[in-house]
């Protein structure tokens, strides 16, 4: 409360509280438009782009010179500073904007009832089909996440650092189809893929480099790289994450 906020997006799209405006990562002349009187950002990277970097590290250098002082980064868990995708900008971002943070939350609830390739594939078929085997990942609600977002981007004080934000429990993707026959209903099964299937399926819709990375990642899961929880959300925001099981309830099942 008491913020004047700008959301900007390709479409200038309508958001109750804030004042749209066009915007593109890939259009550079709608970009000072977006910055005039701005002082903080939040920089959510271009969708499906391998190597955000290219063109969020010269707005950066633009956003500075423009009077930008805080910068708060939605990246992920799964891509440490240095990493692919928006690792090379984690990694710059701490020279080039004085306030600063990077938001690497695990994966999203959201991806199991809103507009994600999971959530269809459920209602369609009653199925999830990954490679992450007996994995476990710390699902975070998108709604904790952009509490943790709205503190880092208004607090007195800049975090300075990465926040891996998780939920409160490590699940497999075998308890999350158990879940979601127990809250939905309907029967969910989890079909277990080799790194090849899913890469091979990925990329009959996306860039192939892309579905690599996104199939090298269930890998990962597969192979621990997720099976962690942070406190970080209760420790920002003064309240505990939801639990998948309250997200899904929340949801409607």
């Amino acid at each position: 409360a008491g913020h004047r906020v700008r959301a900007a997006s390709r479409r200038a799209a309508a958001v109750p509280g804030a004042e749209p405006v066009a915007f593109d990562w890939h259009a550079p002349d709608t970009h000072a438009a977006a910055l005039d009187g701005v002082d903080r950002v939040y920089l959510v990277p271009p969708p499906g782009d391998p190597d955000p970097a290219a063109v969020m590290l010269p707005f950066l250098d633009r956003a500075r010179r423009a009077g930008v002082r805080r910068a708060v980064l939605l990246s992920s868990s799964a891509v440490p500073a240095g990493g692919p995708a928006t690792g090379a900008v984690h990694r710059a971002l701490p020279g080039l904007i004085e306030e600063w943070a990077v938001l690497r939350p695990s994966w999203f609830m959201q991806n199991f009832t809103g507009a994600h390739a999971h959530a269809d594939s459920v209602r369609r078929e009653g199925v999830l089909r990954t490679a992450t085997g007996n994995g476990r990942v710390g699902f975070v609600d998108a709604e904790d996440i952009a509490s943790v977002a709205a503190r880092a981007l208004t607090d007195e004080h800049a975090p300075d650092t990465d926040l891996v934000l998780t939920g409160p429990e490590a699940l497999s993707y075998d308890e999350v189809a158990a879940l979601l026959t127990e809250v939905t209903g309907r029967t969910v099964a989890h079909h277990r893929l080799s790194y090849e299937r899913l890469r091979d399926l990925l990329a009959a819709q996306l860039p192939p480099e892309f579905a690599a990375m996104l199939a090298g990642m269930d890998r990962d899961i597969a192979a621990g790289a997720e099976d962690r929880v942070t406190d970080t959300v209760r420790t920002v925001t003064g309240r505990p994450p939801r639990s998948l099981r309250a997200h899904l309830a929340a949801a409607g099942g």
